[in-house]
């Protein structure tokens, strides 16, 4: 579900996740508020948790596939 960004009437600003289906708010549910829903140029992706680390994503290479240096070189 994606999270939109709603913006209230004194200025403070919140997310609120939602379905793309579901209609905008047009009151903070913590306040009572009326809110509108602000353009964002977020990439749509929220990283929560503990991380990525550099051996998630890299290919295992066998040692042995690894080409001997040469004395000569």
């Amino acid at each position: 579900m994606p999270t939109y960004e709603y913006v209230r009437e004194d200025g403070t600003r919140f997310d609120f996740m939602q379905k793309m289906s579901d209609k905008p708010l047009v009151a903070c549910p913590e306040t009572g508020q009326p809110v509108r829903r602000a353009i964002s140029g977020g990439s749509g992706v929220i990283y929560k948790g503990t991380g990525f680390y550099n051996t998630d994503y890299k290919k295992n290479t066998p040692a042995s596939s690894k080409p001997a240096a040469s004395e000569g070189e």
